[in-house]
């Protein structure tokens, strides 16, 4: 039997290659509903390319749009945030991928669990602002959620028993400007940041790799993910981003998960979970790779990998509040209100204006968190 697919962010970079993934494997994988924020073009020729029944639309003036553009058609338009809830909801559907941007993971998440479906995470944060609430409400569904990061998808494939695990390591490919001068870090601008060495994604996660925020996300995903201990969880530079993470372990034993950098190896892993199937993609060839090389981040250069780690490790509402203070100063970034350097500053000032909340968490203490951090650091930008 084909198995059912929702697909949360279709539109973006990861919604993108997973429809590739899917016109691959058309024998096993259907696509049940798909979702976007307000790309209703794209969502549109979507839906008629793979025969989609469902659709929603978070933008609900774009959803009325769509809404007119399908009239006569067979698909289902649905708008809202309600919308979205309603897709995971499907009895039919299998599998969702959560790849939306931003916190606008973690309700669908969080309903896909409490409705028993299968998960697929491609969004970050989900577990950074509210990890406690969500594995716990996973363990307890006794729920899976399948990473389709590849540095975490990498994690996932070598993890074996985590009591024998001495630590993570998270590869990162130092984005484009590591070996730049303080004085030319000063200078950057959207459209330089915009050009990553290896990987295409969307333009906030290409900012945060650039910052490498990214990579201290990523770090915080990973100790909700796996129940390790910050202080077992680093992040080393990888510029050829072929090795996409590693597991060490207490015998002094590595093991790695090694590809050409192409995200739609984890999507097709997460999909097909614990099966591995083929595909017509190239395999890795190290001798065309030719060498390996690694090195320390700079945390005085890129203070957003020290700061993450810091959040994580106080805990509570904190991480909510870095990710909100992150995403409101990346889109200010973007739209040429502030300076590439003003990223860090604006999210350290507002970590530094929190008073977190400590302990077992419920979903209101993390978007009022993410709230008063929105607001907070548009206030900061604003009057700077």
């Amino acid at each position: 039997m084909k198995k059912n697919i929702v697909i949360l962010g279709s539109t973006g970079s990861i919604g993108r290659q997973a429809l590739e993934v899917v016109a691959r494997h058309t024998p096993d994988l259907q696509v049940l509903g798909i979702a976007a924020r307000h790309n209703i073009h794209l969502l549109e020729q979507q839906a008629k390319t793979f025969g989609v029944p469902y659709v929603a639309v978070e933008d609900k003036d774009a959803a009325l749009e769509l809404e007119h553009r399908l009239q006569g058609s067979p698909i289902r338009c649905l708008a809202g945030t309600d919308g979205i809830l309603e897709l995971v909801r499907l009895p039919a559907a299998d599998l969702i991928l959560v790849a939306v941007s931003g916190l606008g993971g973690l309700l669908p998440t969080i309903e896909a669990i409490s409705c028993n479906k299968q998960i697929a995470l491609a969004n970050k944060e989900t577990l950074v602002a509210g990890g406690s609430l969500v594995m716990e409400a996973a363990s307890k569904k006794g729920i899976r959620i399948i990473p389709v990061d590849s540095e975490h998808s990498a994690i996932f494939q070598c993890l074996e028993d985590t009591a024998d695990v001495e630590k993570l390591i998270i590869t990162a490919s130092g984005g484009p400007f590591r070996e730049m001068s303080f004085d030319d870090i000063k200078k950057i601008t959207p459209e330089m940041a915009l050009r990553h060495p290896t990987w295409q994604m969307g333009d906030k996660i290409t900012i945060d790799s650039a910052t490498l925020m990214n990579k201290g996300l990523e770090i915080i995903e990973a100790r909700w993910l796996f129940g390790i201990d910050y202080d077992r969880i680093e992040a080393v530079i990888h510029p050829q981003s072929i090795i996409h993470s590693l597991v060490a372990y207490k015998d002094g034993s590595v093991l790695a998960q090694l590809g050409w950098p192409d995200m739609r190896v984890p999507i097709q892993y997460a999909f097909f979970y614990p099966e591995r199937k083929g595909n017509n993609l190239s395999p890795l060839d190290l001798v065309q790779v030719g060498q390996l090389t690694f090195e320390s981040p700079d945390l005085e250069r890129f203070p957003c990998l020290r700061l993450a780690k810091e959040a994580g490790k106080i805990g509570g509402t904190m991480t909510a509040v870095l990710n909100a203070a992150n995403e409101v100063a990346v889109e200010a970034f973007l739209r040429h209100m502030i300076s590439f350097t003003r990223i860090p500053e604006l999210v350290d000032k507002v970590m530094n204006l929190h008073s977190p909340r400590i302990g077992k968490l419920d979903l209101d203490d993390i978007l009022e968190a993410d709230s008063w951090a929105r607001e907070r650091t548009r206030q900061l930008i604003t009057s700077c």
